[in-house]
């Protein structure tokens, strides 16, 4: 497994000062393995959650409001099973609200799909929120959306605050000329999915993923802080599943992810 050891001071290394923690509870893609669970990201201390992959029973660990706002990229499997997980954390945390915020069409297909009464009998108490264009954070910041290259269809999210910012991007074809580049451009904090390496770059392209090379022109073009490579493929359970260096030699300040990290953003 990758080693746990991070940055211990950001301002040695040249980051800006950061103030909350990011806690990536899932980094694996369609589905988990031995090591890693898939999608789920939280900002802990304002009950925002960005997927709700296999890592969402993780939320509870973490929790530090009496709201839940859960912020899907898509309905994919991999994002979306851990919203038949809400029972437990609601057992084990009062909370005043849980909201699921999604494409509309993406809250309907969860609805009458993963909530059928065949598959699971009943919701969870969560409400379910067409997704907005600006959605206003309790601490003075904002989340704004923006559409991504992916079968089906996806989102990807920028958080900014008046001295900060912070993008997630998965399930995507990472590309230089992509529109999406437009809306990260700039942030402190990249995290961007590398499903597959260099070497696996038609399979990429046929199933709407990113590879290694690719990702990192991408954070070096938008001009980001640093970035941090999430939605890996859980069939590669090596240390470095998608050459690291390869990235770096692109992009320096590239980092690998593992469960249960933390960052501060």
């Amino acid at each position: 497994m990758l080693s746990t050891e991070f940055f211990t001071d950001y301002r040695e290394v040249g980051y800006p000062e950061m103030t909350q923690r990011f806690v990536l509870l899932g980094t694996t893609g369609y589905h988990p393995n031995d090591h890693r669970q898939t999608a789920c990201m939280m900002l802990p201390e304002l009950g925002i959650v960005l997927d709700a992959g296999s890592a969402m029973y993780r939320v509870t660990d973490y929790l530090e409001t009496d709201t839940l706002d859960i912020f899907l990229t898509h309905a994919h499997l991999d994002h979306v099973v851990g919203l038949t997980f809400l029972y437990d954390v609601l057992a084990q945390r009062a909370l005043r609200h849980v909201r699921v915020h999604a494409v509309a069409e993406k809250l309907a297909a969860i609805r009458d799909h993963l909530f059928a009464p065949a598959i699971f009998p009943v919701q969870p108490p969560c409400e379910f929120v067409e997704l907005v264009d600006r959605f206003e954070l309790e601490d003075g910041g904002c989340i704004r959306n923006f559409p991504l290259e992916h079968p089906g269809g996806s989102v990807g999210y920028r958080f900014d605050w008046p001295d900060r910012s912070l993008a997630y991007v998965t399930d995507t074809v990472a590309n230089t000329e992509a529109e999406y580049v437009s809306n990260i451009t700039g942030v402190d904090t990249l995290l961007h999915e590398c499903y597959f390496s260099d070497k696996q770059k038609e399979l990429a392209d046929k199933t709407g993923h990113s590879v290694t090379t690719e990702v990192a022109k991408v954070a070096a073009k938008a001009g980001v802080g640093r970035l941090f490579l999430v939605h890996m493929n859980p069939l590669s359970t090596d240390e470095d599943p998608i050459g690291l260096a390869t990235a770096q030699s692109i992009f320096a300040k590239t980092e690998l992810t593992f469960d249960r990290m933390e960052l501060k953003v």
